[in-house]
């Protein structure tokens, strides 16, 4: 049988088998390389699996829907370079299941916040961000200082994780429930946002 032009474009199933398989080949082509690469398998230097306490933090910022509006993946253009510090690499977000990157931005890129400000400065913003951004437009979450951050499945989540490649130890595990005795789920999205993107940040 013939593969003329003619007769894949009046198969419609010949033309949906045809089409799938090429964009499969290509997908491959293009994606299976990088498990290989160290520059998106090992992590930058100064890149560690996060804490239990930002790992928590973490799990609040997806609750919450925080990447709906901010990305963490800085371009390699000058317009955003000269605007957020170092363009993102993969080594930063080995450790990231899934990683965070995108390209919403109702609000600013989040990929270099880390110690761009206080604790304190993260706290009153999360409660009310107009106190420190009058013309913010994002919500606010007051409710995030008053709960306890959960602890009671922190264990499991970094065992989950250990699977998969982060490379947590026994001791951390057993540590882990220990260091969010205490803490509120604003803690943890401080702790969170305060890691974001320093491994890099004194790069130019």
């Amino acid at each position: 049988m013939s593969f003329t032009h003619e007769k894949i474009e009046k198969n419609i199933t010949l033309m949906i088998v045809l089409t799938v398989l090429t964009v499969s080949v290509g997908g491959l082509v293009e994606i299976v390389p990088l498990f290989f690469q160290k520059s998106t398998t090992e992590p930058v230097k100064g890149v560690e699996p996060y804490s239990p306490l930002r790992l928590a933090g973490r799990d609040i910022y997806l609750r919450e829907g925080c990447y709906n509006c901010h990305s963490q993946m800085v371009r390699p253009f000058r317009a955003e370079t000269e605007r957020y510090g170092h363009y993102s690499v993969a080594g930063e977000y080995v450790y990231d299941h899934p990683f965070q990157w995108g390209s919403k931005r109702t609000g600013p890129d989040l990929h270099r916040v880390g110690g761009r400000y206080s604790d304190d400065w993260h706290r009153l913003h999360l409660d009310n961000p107009r106190d420190v951004v009058p013309e913010s437009n994002m919500p606010a979450y007051p409710w995030l200082g008053k709960n306890a951050v959960e602890s009671q499945d922190i264990e499991a989540k970094m065992r989950a994780l250990r699977m998969v490649g982060v490379p947590y130890t026994d001791e951390q595990i057993a540590k882990a429930r220990e260091e969010l005795a205490g803490k509120s789920e604003q803690d943890a999205l401080v702790a969170y946002l305060q890691g974001l993107g320093t491994a890099l940040k004194n790069v130019r």
